[in-house]
């Protein structure tokens, strides 16, 4: 806190913005490549049910796969993924917010989560954690172990920046992840969608003014905008699951580049992808919007 406060209005408003995009790991990161090894497509069947905003369908493809990988933390921390973005929708914070406007992020409103699924979302995370250290303590390469970990730190992470606004919590949360997200890479370097945390961070952090970018490189996290940027083009062209997030985030990329043709063009694709989430349709008739003035 003594850190925020030290900086000035216009810095401070940057930091945050910052701070939420690397805290927006458990959206960059929820489905990597290393699913692909999994014996079931379930999940994968899972993950695309959430980017459809079909979270009924989504949690039946989890809970079914969990029952056949019940020593899999993999099972729960998807579980968990889908509490979350369930009230992520409930909520209105899956509402289009480009937050390509530094302001409009630092102003956002802190939410009233339904505390049973508070409850129950934590629940998920500490059982998957659970399941993975104990995979962990006799195979530290296990990937689907490193993945459970990734994820549930960068859950952590998106909860508390985006429903309960406490931004330096979710800051912490984020480093943790991006810890586990490198022992991944470590493990699989060909696990591409591993790349789009690290891409996003180093965009948006290396997007910063200099005296923030020293500040927050201190605190261990760097920036670098057009290393970010082709850390994503490799999630968006080789990642597996991943790759439509990507796809997003190189979008959001573009509109604040002011690149908005190349922005709607990856917006059309993903409408016509995922015909059920209105999400795109409303950032494109923002973008067209923008365009006309």
């Amino acid at each position: 806190m003594h850190l925020t406060r030290s900086m000035s209005g216009r810095s401070n408003v940057r930091f945050q913005v910052a701070i939420f995009v690397a805290s927006a790991l458990a959206l960059l990161l929820m489905v990597p490549r290393a699913l692909v090894g999994l014996p079931s497509a379930g999940l994968d069947r899972g993950f695309g049910r959430l980017y459809d905003l079909d979270f009924t369908g989504a949690q039946k493809e989890f809970e079914s796969w969990e029952k056949v990988n019940p020593e899999n933390p993999m099972g729960p921390v998807s579980e968990a993924a889908g509490i979350l973005f369930s009230e992520f929708d409930r909520l209105g914070v899956l509402e289009a917010q480009f937050y390509e406007d530094d302001s409009v992020f630092a102003a956002r409103k802190k939410y009233d989560a339904d505390p049973l699924k508070r409850v129950l979302f934590e629940q998920q995370l500490d059982r998957a954690e659970n399941l993975a250290k104990a995979r962990l303590s006799r195979d530290a390469h296990d990937r689907d172990a490193l993945l459970a970990m990734t994820l549930s730190n960068g859950l952590h992470s998106d909860y508390a920046a985006l429903i309960e606004k406490r931004n330096m919590a979710s800051l912490h949360y984020t480093k943790e992840a991006t810890g586990w997200s490198q022992q991944l890479i470590a493990v699989d370097p060909t696990c591409y969608d591993a790349h789009l945390a690290s891409g996003v961070s180093r965009y948006i952090v290396g997007s910063m003014a200099a005296p923030v970018r020293w500040v927050l490189r201190l605190g261990g996290v760097s920036g670098d905008k057009a290393a970010g940027i082709a850390e994503l083009k490799l999630t968006a062209e080789q990642g597996h699951l991943l790759a439509p997030f990507a796809r997003i985030l190189l979008s959001i990329a573009y509109v604040r580049e002011k690149d908005l043709p190349r922005a709607r063009e990856i917006l059309m694709a993903l409408q016509k992808e995922y015909p059920n989430n209105t999400l795109f349709g409303r950032e494109l008739s923002r973008i067209d919007q923008r365009a006309s003035r």
